[in-house]
């Protein structure tokens, strides 16, 4: 375990210029313009920093201040998603990251999410502690964020019908369709549950297993959401979808073109027992 050093009290002058005058994460060339000194000093400065333990290294050329009440520099990220934000942008964090935030779930997930226009080769980095699970989108899929304050930075968060959304596109952001289904229904009980928005961000994100998915996930949880439903019907694509690709899938149901597990069959067969059908049967 590393502790920390003493620093002069020049170098906590130059210190303190620099964090009043960034956001949470510091590079060098910003460190050269704050102090007006040379790169190459800069990047001096900022080891030598590091090396005391006041600063730590993100990656090359990127650090951040440790916490005043850390006695080591053996920490995990204070904030991770200034840090995404920083070395990922564009970006917006996203699936059970953005549900957690959200509120649409209670469990606790130690990766954090992050919807990329970057194409990194390393889609699982962990750095200081913290798991990143990059996912690249293209740019046009920077729609239905809401910008939330980090201390003095913006961070971009999807809203909570892309939330879901992304989740039906691909239930692994959810973590399985079986995660993503509570938190959709935590959604349609929630004050923010808005389909005519989902359907319209479907639409725009262009995949057309997120209508068989929503439309599938509507008879069994909201079955009265009956003009939802049609409006996934109109637009649902030609061939097969799996439920979860993650899951074994031994049932069709024709209507909605999707393959699910026996288990989530007998979901549905359950609501129709207890009398609550809607118009959409399952056909297998």
């Amino acid at each position: 375990m590393k502790s920390l050093a003493g620093i002069g009290k020049t170098d906590r002058e130059r210190m303190a210029a620099i964090l009043r005058a960034t956001k949470g994460t510091i590079s060098v060339d910003e460190a050269a313009v704050i102090l007006s000194a040379s790169s190459s000093d800069a990047a001096k400065m900022l080891a030598r920093w590091t090396k005391s333990g006041w600063m730590t290294r993100v990656r090359r050329g990127l650090y951040i201040p440790l916490p005043l009440e850390s006695r080591t520099v053996d920490v995990m990220l204070e904030d991770s998603w200034l840090v995404a934000e920083r070395l990922f942008d564009p970006c917006y964090i996203g699936g059970w990251s953005a549900a957690e935030y959200l509120d649409l779930t209670e469990q606790i997930f130690s990766t954090v999410v992050v919807m990329t226009v970057q194409k990194p080769r390393d889609r699982r980095p962990t750095i200081k502690g913290t798991t990143f699970w990059l996912r690249t989108v293209p740019e046009k899929a920077l729609f239905g964020l809401k910008a939330v304050w980090r201390g003095q930075v913006k961070v971009q968060v999807s809203d909570p019908a892309r939330t879901l959304v992304d989740m039906l596109s691909d239930p692994a952001l959810g973590g399985g369709i079986r995660s993503a289904s509570d938190m959709f229904s935590a959604y349609l009980r929630s004050g923010d549950k808005d389909l005519e928005l989902m359907i319209q961000y479907g639409k725009m994100l262009g995949n057309g297993a997120v209508f068989k998915r929503l439309g599938f996930l509507l008879e069994i949880l909201a079955p009265n959401e009956t003009t939802a439903m049609d409006l996934c019907r109109e637009n649902i694509t030609t061939g097969n979808s799996r439920l979860d690709p993650g899951l074994k899938a031994d049932k069709l149901i024709t209507r909605w073109r999707l393959w699910v597990p026996e288990s989530w069959g007998q979901k549905r067969n359950n609501v129709r027992d207890r009398g609550r059908t809607s118009k959409y049967k399952l056909t297998f």
